[in-house]
């Protein structure tokens, strides 16, 4: 990944941490910290179980993708020997905050890119990563240096946004395209003219800057409808392509979660169990369970 794309994507996520967009931050950190983690696992319970399903105790763990440290608590809290990487301030201030608020040991927190991991080779037990590298575009240099800094054997845990999924078919693909040409053709029309604040503001200036059908090509169009529609990169992927990306590895489990329900008006009406089922066979979260295969 070229210096000025690695730099694009880094001011994007220190300008809007991983989160924020969903809760709003708070000016006392203990507050700010218990109000995030209330959403996330309320919102992505499955996350505190596959943890848990995973032997942590006494690993050296490498996360890489901070955020909100929320994780990286958990990992601590299951006896993991946690270090974390982020490219942005942000990420890393947050995580020692988290950890100085609850009095808990760590072993460190950096700044820099998965595409150049400071760490020595065979250093980490176990990598995790969840929801960070759809978002590298170098991916193959990054899973080298995963396998690098991870044991013969070591073990990758990765989430990675789902292309085979309900979220991407219909909700980016078909509603998200078919709202933004109509609010287009109102907007050219003058009888729609969002606030400057406003997504759809965005997604119809990128629409002007990048031009009309080159942004709803899907290639580029996923960028904008993952993170925000400033977000400047993110990729989909089919289990197939998960394998064949990370060919340093041996995929030995998958799990599919999440269905996104803020994005589909009225799914709560159905079934917890049906819904549950769609969500594992057509959720927006690919789970990989891999090992290092380096002799």
């Amino acid at each position: 990944m070229n210096n000025k794309k690695t730099n694009i994507i880094k001011d994007f996520w220190q300008k809007n941490p991983v989160g924020e967009n969903l809760v709003k931050a708070e000016n006392n950190w203990k507050v700010h910290f218990d109000k995030y983690d209330k959403f996330r696992y309320s919102t992505e319970g499955h996350i505190l179980t596959e943890l848990d399903n995973i032997d942590l105790k006494n690993k050296k763990i490498l996360e890489i993708g901070i955020g909100q440290a929320a994780d990286s608590y958990q990992i601590v809290k299951r006896g993991g020997i946690w270090s974390g990487l982020d490219l942005t301030d942000a990420a890393v201030e947050r995580a020692k905050e988290r950890f100085k608020i609850n009095k808990v040991t760590y072993e460190e927190a950096k700044k820099g890119s998965a595409t150049l991991i400071p760490w020595p080779d065979n250093y980490f037990d176990l990598v995790y990563s969840h929801g960070v590298l759809h978002h590298i575009p170098d991916i193959n240099k990054t899973q080298h240096e995963i396998s690098r800094v991870l044991k013969p054997n070591g073990e990758l845990v990765i989430m990675l946004y789902h292309k085979s999924s309900l979220n991407y078919w219909l909700s980016i693909a078909f509603i998200r395209r078919c709202s933004l040409l109509f609010l287009i053709i109102l907007n050219n029309l003058r009888i729609y003219k969002p606030t400057v604040d406003s997504i759809f503001y965005h997604h119809i200036d990128n629409s002007k800057k990048i031009g009309f059908f080159k942004y709803f090509k899907m290639s580029n169009f996923i960028h904008a409808n993952t993170d925000g529609p400033k977000n400047p990169y993110s990729k989909v992927y089919t289990l197939s392509t998960l394998c064949s990306y990370f060919s340093c590895f041996d995929l030995f489990k998958n799990k599919i979660h999440f269905l996104n329900e803020r994005h589909f008006p009225g799914i709560k009406l159905l079934p917890l169990k049906f819904r549950l089922y769609l969500a594992s066979k057509f959720g927006w979260h690919l789970w990989g369970f891999l090992k290092n295969n380096k002799k």
